[in-house]
């Protein structure tokens, strides 16, 4: 049996950060890397660039080939994790083989949820968060016209597109009310469903498909609302579910995801969670919840491999945020999503473009900015995120926030240098 000082399940960017940040420390401990996909890392989030054709298949590498034999890992590629025993501190993977550790990382990522939908052993029905589903997305696409997303969310939207750019008739079926609605307010929602309405993408809201039909092949879906739709190809994307199996009814906390600490810890000595599968601390929204967000998983995975190697590092600065564009209309989010649902309690400052072009929002409690969105003009979203990061009491400038050239000069005087300090040397900034 193999044994190694640090042993990462999983092969995305938690674990590419993970490995990183072992290796600033610890240049001589063995590392080796689980996955069940035999893909050199790749990066998710392309995945729709390369269904467009704006990016070859080599563009997709989140490293460059010889990744793993520069940073010393020895990597297990096809291979199941089916089991861990952690107070033999073993993985079993599938076919028996046993591998060892001292620190364990849990990179184990999200799949798609797939509805319990009548017909959905038909081909053509795909989902859309793996090279693997785009390559055979690639595949289908000649000769249909007619495509159906199910799921408005942010995936479900970024499939629409691309499928729209590539002629197809494309309709969006959302059970709620509205298009991203876990992830924007009315306002926003508004805006996008009027771009891919312009765009001549079909969005159905407060709907979803009851059936699907076809003889091999999709041919139509039917609808709750009795409506029947032509597809020809059809895109599941209604959401990820952490993938927990692995520990489930184990030593290792559970919740939705594998709960960790700051340190991207678990409930179990020298086992580490982070990404998609993990719960982590929302400094916005003050409590733990899921972000599986590339961002938030990259940077959970460095901190886990500091601590991991013995360089204690704290994950302060986790929250929900996406950086997105459709259509060339551009949208940052981050913190709490405010909406007429849950807006008791916040006073809500923001500005509606009269050309609809622009929309900015921002949440404050007790004079902090909560969580914001800039729709159409993003410039200077780091200066917000620096703002509700630093918990500074905006308001005796808020309602300049909505200024769309808003920056540091905005602020005053006496705080712009206080939040600029740590960035001047030798007096330049």
């Amino acid at each position: 049996m193999s044994r190694f000082t640090y042993l990462i399940i999983g092969n995305s960017a938690g674990a590419v950060g993970c490995i990183e940040a072992l290796r600033e420390v610890d240049g001589t401990g063995t590392i080796a890397l689980i996955s069940d996909e035999t893909r050199h890392v790749y990066s998710r989030a392309l995945i729709p660039y390369y269904l467009e054709g704006k990016i070859e298949r080599a563009g997709m590498d989140y490293r460059p080939p010889d990744f793993y034999t520069r940073h010393g890992v020895t990597p297990f590629l096809g291979k199941e994790a089916v089991g861990v025993d952690f107070d033999r501190k073993e993985v079993e993977l599938a076919g028996g083989e046993r591998i060892g550790y001292g620190k364990l990382l849990l990179a184990t990522g999200g799949r798609p949820f797939l509805p319990p939908l009548p017909g959905l052993d038909r081909q053509n029905v795909f989902t859309f968060l793996s090279l693997d589903d785009v390559l055979a997305i690639e595949k289908a696409l000649p000769g249909v016209k007619n495509a159906v997303v199910l799921g408005g969310g942010v995936i479900g939207l970024m499939a629409a597109e691309v499928l729209s750019k590539k002629g197809l008739d494309v309709c969006v079926l959302e059970l709620a009310g509205r298009v991203l609605a876990p992830v924007v307010d009315e306002t926003a929602s508004a805006l996008v469903e009027d771009l891919f309405r312009k765009n001549g993408v079909k969005i159905y809201t407060e709907t979803t498909i009851k059936e699907i039909r076809g003889a091999e092949s999709v041919e139509e879906v039917r609808l709750t609302d009795g409506r029947t739709i032509p597809a020809g190809l059809l895109i599941i994307a209604v959401g990820v579910v952490p993938r927990v199996e692995l520990v489930k009814g184990t030593g290792i906390r559970v919740n939705r995801g594998i709960v960790v600490d700051q340190r991207m810890q678990t409930s179990v000595p020298d086992v580490y969670a982070c990404g998609d599968c993990a719960e982590v601390y929302d400094f916005a929204a003050g409590h733990h919840k899921l972000l599986p967000l590339w961002p938030n998983a990259y940077a959970g995975g460095r901190i886990a491999g500091f601590n991991m190697a013995g360089r204690p590092r704290k994950y302060e600065w986790g929250t929900g945020m996406n950086a997105t564009h459709f259509f060339d209309f551009y949208i940052i989010n981050a913190g709490v999503n405010v909406t007429g649902d849950n807006a008791d309690g916040y006073e809500i400052v923001s500005k509606l473009a009269e050309d609809r072009r622009s929309y900015r929002k921002f949440a404050l409690k007790a004079g902090r900015i909560q969580g914001f969105v800039l729709a159409g003009e993003v410039a200077r979203a780091g200066i917000f995120l620096h703002l509700m990061r630093k918990a500074v009491d905006v308001r005796a400038f808020q309602q300049e926030l909505t200024k769309s050239n808003f920056g540091f000069s905005d602020l005053p005087d006496q705080l712009r240098w206080a939040l600029l300090k740590d960035d001047v040397v030798l007096g330049v900034v």
